[in-house]
C-alpha cells in the first residue's frame, strides 16, 4: 500500500515539515556530489552504526562527539531517490496535521525524540552490527503513530498493487495497523535472518517510532481538552 494523500486540511502552514524536507533534501543533494567511497566515508561517519555504541573497543577509538553526533544526523540522510522520496512523501502526508495539532515546537522536539528512540530500538536489535543505517523512517514512524491517534477516522487516499492497480480510500486506523503489523513480521522475521527481511531495512526502528508516537502524542497535544465538568448531570439526576 502506498499513500498518496489524506483528506484532512491542515489549519496552519506546516512550517517544521516543510523545514525538515527542505533539510533532508540539502543533505541528499551534497549526497549526490559525492564519490562512492566518499559517500560510504560520509555514511560510516554520520550514519548510525550500532558497533561504535555497543563494542567497548569502539569506545576507546571513538570520540563521544562520533558517537553521539550520528545519533542525529542519520535522521537526515539516505541511500537513494526511492528512500528520501518515499519518507518525504509520507512525512507531507502525515505530518502536516500532526504538527497542526502538537504545535511547532512541540512538533519538532516530538519528530527529534521519535527519532531517537527508533535509532534506540534499532541498536538493541542490531546489537554490534557494523553496517550504518540511515534515513528518517523512525521519526517518521513516530508522527504517523501520532497521526492514529489523533486521525483514527481519517481517510487515506491509496494505491494498491494488487493484481488490478486500484485507489482506494482507506481509514487511518485501518492503513496505519496494517503498517504496523507488517513492519512487525519483517522485524520478527529479521531477527531470524530470513530472506528479504533482513536486507538492511531497520524495520525495529520504525516499531519503535511508531509505538514512540502512539504512546505520547497526547502528552505532546497543543491545548488537550480538559475532562468535562459532570458535576451538573450529577446534581440534574441524583439530588
Amino acid at each position: 500500500m502506498i499513500p498518496l494523500r489524506d483528506v484532512l486540511r491542515s489549519r496552519t502552514t506546516p512550517v517544521i515539515v516543510f523545514s525538515i524536507i527542505a533539510a533532508n533534501a540539502g543533505v541528499f543533494l551534497y549526497e549526490l556530489m559525492l564519490s562512492p567511497e566518499q559517500l560510504f566515508r560520509f555514511f560510516i561517519q554520520l550514519g548510525l552504526v550500532p558497533f561504535k555504541l555497543t563494542t567497548p573497543e569502539a569506545w576507546t577509538y571513538f570520540g563521544p562527539w562520533q558517537q553521539i553526533l550520528p545519533l542525529f544526523t542519520s535522521m537526515f540522510l539516505h541511500g537513494g531517490w526511492l528512500h528520501i522520496i518515499g519518507n518525504m512523501w509520507t512525512l507531507f502526508i502525515f505530518g502536516d496535521n500532526v504538527e497542526d495539532r502538537m504545535g511547532k515546537v512541540r512538533f519538532a522536539v516530538f519528530y527529534l525524540l521519535s527519532g531517537l528512540v527508533a535509532v534506540a530500538i534499532h541498536v538493541l536489535s542490531a546489537w554490534g552490527s557494523q553496517a550504518p543505517v540511515v534515513g528518517a523512517s523512525g521519526a517518521i514512524a513516530g508522527v504517523m503513530g501520532a497521526y492514529l491517534v489523533y486521525f483514527p477516522r481519517a481517510r487515506i487516499v491509496t494505491f494498491v498493487p494488487v493484481l488490478f492497480f486500484v485507489v482506494v480510500n482507506i481509514p487511518a486506523e485501518i492503513f496505519l495497523v496494517l503498517w504496523f503489523v507488517l513492519q512487525f513480521f519483517n522485524g520478527a522475521f529479521a531477527l531470524m535472518g530470513s530472506g528479504a527481511a533482513a536486507a538492511g531495512i531497520a524495520w525495529w526502528a520504525h516499531i519503535g517510532g511508531f509505538l514512540f508516537g502512539v504512546a505520547t502524542a497526547r502528552l505532546f497535544e497543543k491545548n488537550r481538552p480538559k475532562r468535562p465538568d459532570v458535576t451538573p448531570l450529577v446534581k440534574r439526576y441524583f439530588s
